[in-house]
């Protein structure tokens, strides 16, 4: 039995690690903010310690005596623009999370990164960890993508000086239980809730979070340091996620399909607002990722090297709905 540490464990895909963790008989450690409510993780046996990313020195106490850590929080933005927050969690708190693992002297650490962290199908191929990264050059920077490449590089770079034991896993779009935020799972209740009038044509790779947190655990015992590891799922688009899930939820699908022209529109509106500070629903940016089939990945590395397996995406989206069900969220 091992004793192993999360951040972020509040999350969608740290809750789901720390239950695969605890089912394999470990023992989780998980670091969160004082101000964190994890009502949804009761009936996890969890030892929580208090420590922001911001306290490298609580976060090193905090991990000592763990055989791996778990790099999972992050902050999501649908800016363009990086923000303080974005800056602070991301890449500040990436390189404390660093400092404290290698003061505590933990054997590895895995880090989450993002398949947005990997760059875009070029040919029609799907991408694989090699890609460069050229979100700027596609004209869809955006600061959520921007300062999780930027900790990828930290991670990277302090395994290349040899201070740190470190593997990073890339995650694509996740579904599933414990998504009390919710996070990615919002889409899955929005079309629930018949509040998306139409569909996209892009596509994206969608995949059960479980599946991830089960490939983050085989990163732990398995991967190479040094090496990151695409943990996708299944290419599929907007409009077939939103189908099946209005099917699975006994409502009727978004019927529209959104003119990309219109959608350009609104996303110009969306950018507009941003400058003024307000947070927009959607933005230039959105609008571009919702309209292109680049956004394609392939796991074979994953397969290949962790024993990475993908189960199919409707169960996941069946589970979520249920859970949203069951705390009062659908």
């Amino acid at each position: 039995m091992a004793r192993a540490a999360i951040t972020g464990a509040s999350g969608l895909l740290g809750a789901n690690l720390a239950a695969e963790l605890l089912a394999a008989g470990h023992q989780v450690v998980a670091t969160r903010r004082a101000s964190t409510k994890a009502q949804h993780l009761e009936d996890l046996a969890i030892d929580w310690r208090t420590a922001e990313l911001g306290q490298a020195d609580a976060l090193a106490t905090a991990f000592t005596g763990c055989d791996v850590v778990f790099h999972c929080a992050a902050a999501v933005s649908v800016r363009q623009k990086e923000d303080a927050e974005l800056r602070a969690t991301n890449v500040d708190g990436t390189r404390n999370v660093i400092e404290a693992v290698t003061r505590a002297k933990v054997p590895r650490m895995v880090h989450t990164s993002t398949v947005a962290a990997i760059g875009l199908s070029r040919d029609g191929e799907p991408s694989d960890e090699t890609a460069p990264w050229g979100y700027p050059g596609f004209g869809a920077i955006d600061a959520y993508a921007a300062t999780k490449h930027e900790a990828e590089l930290l991670v990277m770079a302090a395994c290349a000086d040899a201070r740190l034991d470190a593997v990073v896993v890339n995650p694509g779009y996740m579904f599933g239980p414990r998504d009390a935020r919710p996070s990615s799972g919002k889409l899955l209740r929005d079309v629930a809730r018949r509040k998306i009038p139409g569909h996209t044509p892009g596509t994206n790779t969608f995949v059960d979070v479980r599946d991830v947190a089960r490939g983050m655990i085989a990163a732990w015992h398995q991967g190479k340091r040094g090496e990151r590891y695409i943990l996708g799922g299944h290419e599929l688009s907007y409009r077939a996620v939103m189908e099946l899930t209005a099917k699975l939820a006994n409502v009727a699908p978004p019927r529209l399909g959104l003119p990309h022209a219109a959608a350009r529109l609104v996303g110009l509106w969306g950018d507009l607002l941003e400058r003024l500070g307000v947070d927009p629903v959607v933005n230039s940016v959105q609008v571009r990722f919702a309209y292109t089939d680049r956004f394609r990945f392939t796991s074979a590395k994953a397969e290949r090297e962790l024993g990475y397996r993908i189960s199919p995406i409707e169960p996941a989206i069946r589970d979520s709905l249920d859970w949203f069900r069951a705390h009062g969220m659908l």
